[in-house]
């Protein structure tokens, strides 16, 4: 492979920041190194997991040999086109926010003369994003012990790797490709052309008009975020409501709110066709039995991923795979090729950064250590969060009401509203919700969710609580600084103790209250 082929490689618009950027995470003079005889663990995919893969099997000083390949940009979907980038510009979305709330807070401002320097935010973000990119990038890897190879990793036998014209001959692998943006059988969208989280970021002027495709996490997220920024959105979802896999109180508060700051919301929508006329782009579709048309200047698909299976050559190697699903994994992760595991968005339902991450501890023990004696690590043992990052944010983990009565476990639901609570009454943010799910008859914690402003820095108390088996009880012994919004979780813990003062407690409570 030529040094050539790595200077193909870009990050539209190439300013400064985007740059740096590529300097770091897919350098185009880099030299591929000179193979080691055999690698202890190769891992394909320099994403999340692929990262803590290598990076940790490197740094426990036991002198293993590691290989870490990736034919794109290093840091993958959360550093370059994911977490990052998308909640650099959310960050500047929530100060407009702010601004239009100032009024109920006393502070009179023009709201209608708000200047939202859109190329500014967006410079902003490939700023820090370059800032943050050393930390993946190929150098540092390399210093830390990995031998990293820029290109196509593609398995050549049951026991090498094939990375252009190097072959890499290993006794674990790791799959860690990950996922993308899937596409959507829409007529006419393909020609009309449309952005994904993969291309939205490279943008460096204000769609005036955009038409978010998908009501999910990436779809609210970022139609909020346009909308703040300046763009008149149109939200489309197939659903009944947005969010559908969110608890129905918490998508309906942000529903409510998304429909309030001017998002024009669809629901039950079917696209139909895209067509490319003088103004943009015309979207048609139905919704509830009418039809209708919207006209754009950009289109953003938001609605679900596609594992990168593609080029791997899984079958060679024994590797099932789907093409929707990805690789198929057992609670090993390890795959049907026992000598190859996976980890990330190829292989699992959680598509969050942190669980990529987890999956990746995971693997490094169960490839390293379990053939040792050590005890092996199963995915179903992680309780994992996760977090909307719309505003108001909505955080969850464990099991949902419904989930839990799936599995025949009796829930109690303990509801806070943090309209009693003071420091939300306070910053004016009353409209949401702490929901604890707790075994009936029991104090054992098996889920609970966020609503509010910083519902992501909250829900790592109940997570907390729930890795090391700490019960309501317990909970409702921890002191909380007042005021925060995260007293709602020990006011919730203190509902659940006061349900044990049955009335034959109270009775006898009573009669030795006296008696003293």
């Amino acid at each position: 492979m030529t040094n050539s082929e790595f200077e193909r490689v870009t990050v539209r618009p190439m300013d400064e920041y985007n740059q740096k950027l590529v300097s770091y995470v897919h350098p185009p003079n880099w030299v591929n190194p000179q193979p080691a005889d055999v690698y202890d663990l190769v891992v394909i995919g320099a994403g999340t997991a692929g990262l803590v893969v290598a990076a940790g099997a490197a740094g426990l000083d036991l002198g293993l040999k590691v290989a870490l390949i990736e034919k794109h940009l290093m840091g993958g979907d959360c550093l370059n086109v994911g977490c990052v980038p998308s909640k650099t510009i959310i960050r500047s979305a929530r100060v407009v926010g702010e601004i239009w709330n100032a009024q109920d807070l006393g502070v009179n401002i023009p709201q209608h003369n708000i200047d939202v320097d859109f190329s500014k935010v967006m410079g902003r973000m490939r700023r820090i994003r370059a800032d943050i990119s050393h930390n993946d990038s190929a150098e540092r890897f390399s210093s830390l012990g990995v031998d990293v190879f820029l290109g196509s990793g593609r398995f050549a036998s049951k026991n090498t790797v094939e990375v252009g014209e190097k072959t890499l001959r290993f006794k674990k692998a790791v799959i860690a490709t990950g996922a993308r943006s899937a596409q959507l059988s829409i007529p006419g969208i393909e020609k009309a052309g449309y952005l994904t989280n993969e291309t939205v970021f490279s943008l460096i002027q204000r769609p005036e008009h955009l038409a978010v495709i998908g009501g999910g996490p990436i779809g609210c997220e970022l139609a909020q975020a346009f909308r703040r920024l300046g763009s008149e959105v149109v939200l489309l979802h197939s659903g009944s409501h947005l969010l559908n896999k969110e608890d129905a109180d918490a998508a309906e508060i942000l529903q409510k709110v998304l429909i309030s700051e001017g998002i024009r919301v669809v629901l039950n929508s079917k696209l139909e066709e895209v067509v490319t006329v003088t103004e943009g782009k015309r979207l048609y579709f139905s919704s509830n039995g009418h039809r209708d048309s919207v006209t754009v200047d950009e289109i953003l698909v938001g609605a679900g991923r596609s594992p990168n299976v593609e080029g791997l050559n899984l079958k060679l190697v024994g590797v099932e795979y789907d093409n929707r699903q990805g690789v198929k994994v057992n609670d090993y992760l390890q795959t049907t090729n026992p000598k190859i595991y996976a980890a990330g968005d190829i292989c699992m339902n959680w598509k969050f950064t942190h669980a990529a991450d987890a999956a990746a501890r995971i693997v490094i023990k169960n490839t390293l250590f379990s053939p040792f004696g050590f005890g092996r690590s199963k995915l179903s043992s992680l309780v994992m969060p996760w977090v909307t990052y719309t505003d108001p944010e909505i955080a969850h983990v464990g099991l949902y009401e419904h989930e839990a009565q799936k599995l025949g476990i009796e829930v109690t639901t303990i509801k806070i509203a943090f309209s009693s609570v003071d420091r939300a009454i306070a910053d004016g943010e009353e409209s949401g919700f702490l929901k604890i799910y707790h075994k009936k008859g029991s104090d054992e914690i098996i889920g609970a969710t966020i609503v509010a402003s910083h519902a992501g820095e909250m829900i790592s108390v109940v997570t907390t609580a729930m890795v090391n088996k700490i019960g309501l009880s317990k909970l409702s012994s921890v002191i909380h600084p007042y005021p925060t919004q995260a007293e709602a979780i020990k006011k919730a813990a203190d509902a659940y103790r006061r349900t044990l003062l049955t009335s034959n407690t109270k009775k006898i409570l009573g009669f030795l209250t006296k008696l003293s």
